[in-house]
């Protein structure tokens, strides 16, 4: 069975980086009829905060995101440490006491001498005599996970047979002095425990991917099948990390995006095929990871908006009848006014302006060199209500009166009646309109 997770750390809100995971995964359950765990990664007790907690489920809930399990690593504490002191007894674990100062001092040091900056494993050789001294030095010990040093090999779903030396790694530090338990040690007995077949992240967790597979062999589970898709960059190539706050899902929702406009776009970024507007069930069967490469993604957000507006535009009334009531439009033009109006928006939050247009009359856009036409015209538009006729009948008078016509009469006139030189058809407006400022 197939089995996927997402887990994000509840120290902030999601951002599109972190969608591009929880999507692929997502999918990826789903195109198998698996299973997708929401795995909260809050053992960090200082940042990780509830409304955060709450935030994560209320984005991936707006994006049609449901998860099968929740998990929270806070709870499965005695779980690491059990598995920890395993670790410790079979010499795959072992406690150091370099201060990060000490730490830095040794990377230049072999930078200098053309050697990779790794950890040198002062800590193996240290007898219970050392560790004793140094803890009465008042240092803390903290854990590091011995590696084999060995080639750590897989092939990886979107970057292809991957082989790293562990050589030139550090041996990863997995619980700090403080006795916090890592990521990447918590994340290892999380996959192992939980069958997690199939992970899906971003391309700056490759060495990760590398050590953790020694991590979770050394548990005695099965590493899963790994896949590390590209990192997103700006529009021009620049770097998304800066604007990452202006990119949350929270903002994109607040703004007006659409949900399937998002999960579209981010479904097929950088994959080669063409991103469409299509449901969360048509992305999972077409979803293929090889379809994507390697190098960095440019997202610009302005994408988002063309499909925003094709979704919105081809909702149904009964996706917004209570939305245009709350507006104040009476029930016997609800039905009327959607189909006025809908063709004219981007986001659903421009249908207000519209009834604002329709309901109160809107600001008379008129050139100097219109403004005698204009008042002429007004004198032969009868007051509301109006009909479906109206705007026919009117036109025409005026092009009577006056001789105008073509888009000399007609541009004039709409920018007089609603202060816009674009939207609907008039013969559709005229109907809707309740008041009319040009008319004085």
């Amino acid at each position: 069975m197939t089995i996927t997770r997402f887990a994000p750390s509840p120290t902030g809100h999601i951002h599109v980086g972190n969608l591009r995971t929880a999507l692929f995964n997502h999918l990826i359950a789903r195109k198998h009829g698996g299973t997708f765990i929401l795995r909260l990664d809050d053992t960090d007790q200082e940042r990780s905060k509830q409304e955060y907690v709450d935030g994560i489920k209320r984005d991936l809930e707006w994006l049609g995101l449901t998860w099968d399990r929740e998990e929270r690593q806070s709870l499965r504490l005695e779980r690491y440490r059990a598995e920890a002191e395993a670790l410790k007894a079979s010499g795959r674990l072992y406690e150091v006491f370099e201060t990060p100062t000490e730490l830095d001092l040794k990377r230049k040091k072999q930078l200098n001498m053309g050697k990779p900056p790794v950890y040198d494993r002062t800590g193996l050789n240290l007898s219970d005599a050392d560790k004793e001294r140094l803890r009465a030095e008042g240092r803390q010990g903290y854990w590091r996970f011995r590696l084999d040093l060995e080639r750590i090999e897989w092939n990886d779903g979107i970057l292809g047979d991957i082989s790293i030396d562990a050589a030139s790694v550090s041996d990863p530090v997995l619980i700090r002095a403080d006795g916090q338990v890592l990521y990447t040690f918590a994340s290892s007995v999380d996959d192992t425990d939980m069958g997690v077949t199939h992970i899906v992240r971003g391309s700056d967790h490759v060495t990760n991917t590398a050590t953790q597979i020694q991590i979770i062999q050394a548990l005695g589970g099965t590493p899963p099948s790994f896949a590390h898709h590209s990192l997103l960059t700006g529009a021009k190539g620049e770097e998304l990390s800066k604007r990452i706050g202006a990119l949350s899902l929270k903002d994109l929702r607040e703004a007006g995006v659409a949900p399937e406009a998002l999960i579209s776009l981010m479904a097929r970024l950088g994959s080669g095929q063409p991103v469409e507007l299509s449901s969360l069930d048509e992305l999972a069967e077409a979803f293929d990871l090889s379809q994507f490469g390697a190098s960095p993604t440019k997202f610009d957000a302005e994408d988002l908006w063309p499909l925003t507006r094709e979704r919105n535009q081809a909702l149904p009334l009964d996706a917004v009848r209570d939305r245009i009531v709350a507006l104040g439009v009476p029930a016997d033009k609800v039905e009327r006014f959607w189909r006025v109006a809908s063709q004219n928006i981007t986001v659903l939050d421009d249908l207000g302006p519209w009834w604002e247009i329709f309901s109160k009359g809107a600001e008379p856009d008129i050139a100097p060199e219109d403004a005698d036409f204009i008042a002429q015209a007004m004198t032969l538009l009868p007051p509301p209500p109006y009909d479906e006729a109206t705007w026919s009948e009117f036109t025409a008078k005026v092009k009577e009166a006056t001789g105008r016509k073509g888009k000399g009469l007609f541009m004039p006139l709409r920018k007089a009646l609603t202060g816009q030189a674009h939207g609907p058809d008039m013969s559709d407006v005229m109907p809707l309109l309740e008041v009319v400022k040009a008319r004085g």
